[in-house]
């Protein structure tokens, strides 16, 4: 197996030989735990961890290897390795983390395609999807969305729920499919490109883990039953992996997440949301925020029935954690400038008493 097998490509290409780094010593992150890696290369897989200089000098905790990333390596006996540079990304998927904190957690790097798998049972949720897509376009990142479990519906409920998830997200691909009776498998493994990576997004139990197996053809994770109380599947995943797959093409599962916090960046909303920003050119303020201006066409719309009420409902609770994480963000920096700088001012103020 050679590096081209798992995404090497004339764009990391250039990167390694831009900064004059030896092919031999670079490899992609094909497991994450917690501090530990897998690092798969041309000459086999090697257990590595990052050396002690590189957690020293990177500024935050997003800088270090994550799922799909490339790296340099030193290599050293016993199929071990050091990471020494993380290899510049050409995207990368983030959510915020869990929680009151402003920080950003990221989920995967330099990913093609991002497939959001959604449960169509009772849990499920287009709003949740929509957040998905949000991050799916922020980092440009094709996203297809994958329904599973459609075992568990009438052809009826199947069809309808279809109709309704691409009459509100009519430019975005759909799957719809059943690991336990292969129903769309096929169309689906079809679809996948040689070479390019996908990434599976989704909640606990919505059937990732599943989906791997079905399409590696071997129970490579473990799953559990589905529970009969609620039909839903049980979260199995414990850390970040990718699998090659006989078609060529390249998958990464994910641990289920609980929360998909939206961070600072806006281009994934203004995709996400196009028609309502192509509407706000027809407002007649240009800082409209579309919540109870007079004259507002997002407002009109919704009114008259032209926009969804959902789709607008989640713009605008999309929009105000968007606008709370950027306030959150000024006022950090703000403090870890002040901070910064009464460090300097108590250094040099040391100088002089010496």
């Amino acid at each position: 197996m050679n590096l081209e097998d798992i995404g090497y490509n004339s764009i990391v290409n250039k990167y390694v030989e831009d900064i004059g780094l030896d092919k031999s010593n670079i490899g992609r992150v094909v497991v994450v735990f917690k501090d530990r890696y897998i690092i798969r290369t041309d000459s086999g897989e090697l257990k590595a961890t990052v050396t002690g200089n590189f957690q020293y000098s990177i500024e935050n905790k997003s800088e270090l290897p994550v799922i799909g990333d490339w790296v340099h390596l030193h290599k050293s006996d016993n199929n071990r390795a050091l990471i020494t540079q993380v290899l510049s990304r050409n995207n990368y998927l983030e959510r915020r983390t869990v929680g009151k904190s402003i920080n950003k957690q990221v989920i995967a790097a330099n990913i093609d395609f991002g497939f959001i798998v959604e449960a169509i049972t009772e849990n499920f949720n287009l709003n949740r999807v929509e957040r998905y897509l949000a991050i799916c376009n922020s980092a440009n990142v094709k996203p297809i969305i994958l329904l599973t479990k459609i075992d568990l519906i009438s052809e009826h409920d199947l069809k309808s729920t279809i109709n309704t998830v691409d009459k509100r997200l009519d430019k975005v691909p759909i799957f719809a499919i059943s690991n336990l009776t292969n129903a769309g498998i096929d169309e689906f493994k079809s679809s996948m490109i040689k070479g390019k990576t996908y990434c599976l997004l989704g909640l606990s139990g919505v059937g990732k883990s599943t989906i791997i197996n079905t399409l590696v053809a071997k129970n490579m994770i473990k799953t559990k039953a589905i529970s009969k109380s609620t039909n839903k599947g049980v979260h199995t995943t414990s850390h970040r992996q990718l699998f090659l797959l006989n078609n060529g093409s390249i998958i990464i599962d994910n641990p289920g997440m609980r929360e998909v916090g939206i961070t600072e960046s806006t281009d994934g909303i203004e995709i996400t949301f196009d028609i309502i920003f192509e509407l706000a050119e027809g407002c007649k303020f240009s800082n409209c925020t579309h919540t109870h201006e007079k004259d507002c066409a997002v407002l009109n719309a919704v009114e008259k029935g032209n926009l969804d009420k959902s789709t607008y409902d989640n713009f605008v609770k999309m929009k105000k954690e968007q606008f709370h994480f950027q306030a959150t963000l000024v006022e950090k920096r703000r403090k870890d400038k002040t901070f910064g700088k009464m460090v300097k001012n108590f250094k040099e103020n040391k100088n002089l008493e010496k």
